[in-house]
């Protein structure tokens, strides 16, 4: 089969509307030495480390910031963890105004606490409010807040290799209309939450269905960011896909079958090249259709410098079928495939089911990983608790 061509919908476009007029722009930004800080009075037991489910613990406090078209953004503050008062006619409710961001904090044996490449949460989340007419922000300024909070509640990160601090910064439109336009407010906030490792006993292989009739993402749509309405019409196809058997989707788009992302992760394909042998990894291009990762994003640079410079891997950001990667897998080249995102790292795929039968991914009955995506946790674990030191790794 011929390769997959780039079709033309993966021809980047600027958007016509801009969301942010120059006057909004001039406006009062983040500053960090207007915080202020109320500490809680009933702090909260701490749970033991092995009793933690994701997202359902939370730390005593919050980060928040409130931003107005007429006055830009207000003061931060930090407060006790608590409900939020927003009016039935808030336009968040209505109309999805609604963006947020995955991030982690990491305890060391040393008692060091570092976030992982937070610039690239903040650039992605400015990309994500722009995108839905909500107000962009200082990057550095937040992530200045950020570190001021995490700092406060440190007493909640286990400092045992695999458990972290899951911090969901939020920015969601709070003006109360029932009209259709950019929000007048909104409000930016922080909250987190203690977890432990994705997999507590080990990897576990993950078995797909690839599917071409729900679609995630389409071109000139809003699927490369990072929007709560991205994420709600997933969970009915994950849901028809755990009634099968398997445990996520596999997204395909168009009629050729294009791979784009697996559930809520980037996905990744080790393959030999037919004939050479030549090893590849292959990942979908940035088309506008395709989240832009963080963990996909350091994959590709590790793989570029340490499997490519040093042992000839090819890594390419290329459109692939679903047929292509059948047929290599028929062929015995298929290595391994896995998912890659901010709760997991990496996340190995055992098979995909398409068209009726299973595709192997390349693993034995007894293994759980492949090689590549073993060493890349491996590799970016030991940025996140700073076993080595390296520019991604941020101690606060």
């Amino acid at each position: 089969m011929p390769p997959c061509r780039r079709p033309n919908w993966q021809i980047k476009r600027p958007y016509s509307i801009q969301s942010q007029e120059e006057e909004i722009a001039k406006l009062p930004n983040i500053d960090p030495d207007a915080l202020s800080i109320t500490k809680t009075t009933t702090p909260k037991a701490l749970s033991p480390p092995e009793e933690l489910v994701f997202g359902r613990t939370f730390t005593d406090h919050m980060l928040s910031i409130e931003w107005t078209a007429s006055q830009g953004w207000f003061p931060a503050r930090i407060t006790p963890y608590q409900n939020l008062s927003l009016d039935p006619a808030t336009c968040v409710f209505h109309y999805a105004f609604e963006a947020f961001e995955g991030m982690k904090a990491y305890k060391n044996p040393r008692n060091e606490i570092r976030l992982f490449r937070p610039d690239r949460n903040m650039h992605r989340l400015n990309r994500s409010a722009e995108r839905i007419a909500l107000p962009r922000f200082d990057g550095a300024a937040f992530t200045d807040l950020i570190s001021r909070f995490v700092r406060l509640e440190e007493r909640f990160i286990p400092s045992t290799r695999g458990y972290s601090l899951y911090l969901r910064p939020t920015m969601i439109g709070t003006q109360r209309t029932l009209g259709v336009g950019p929000p007048g407010s909104a409000l930016l906030y922080v909250i987190a939450s203690p977890v432990g490792p994705y997999y507590p006993t080990g990897f576990r292989a993950v078995s797909l269905v690839a599917s071409s009739t729900a679609v995630r993402a389409w071109p000139g749509g809003v699927g490369d960011r990072k929007l709560g309405a991205n994420y709600a019409p997933c969970i009915v196809p994950q849901l028809e896909a755990a009634k099968r058997g398997y445990h996520q989707n596999l997204w395909l788009f168009g009629d050729e079958e294009v791979v784009t992302e697996v559930g809520t992760m980037n996905f990744f394909a080790c393959v030999r090249e037919r004939g050479s042998g030549r090893k590849m990894l292959w990942t979908a291009p940035l088309d506008g259709t395709i989240l832009d990762g963080v963990t996909r994003e350091s994959v590709l640079e590790l793989a570029r410098e340490r499997l490519g410079r040093e042992e000839g891997w090819v890594v390419e950001e290329k459109a692939y079928t679903m047929q292509e990667l059948a047929e290599a897998a028929d062929e015995g080249r298929l290595m391994e495939a896995f998912g890659t995102g901010t709760a997991a790292v990496v996340s190995p795929v055992r098979l995909i089911n398409w068209r009726g039968r299973d595709v192997n991914c390349g693993l034995k009955d007894d293994e759980e990983a492949g090689e590549v995506a073993a060493r890349m946790k491996g590799w970016i674990e030991e940025i996140q608790y700073g076993d080595m030191e390296h520019k991604w790794s941020v101690k606060i």
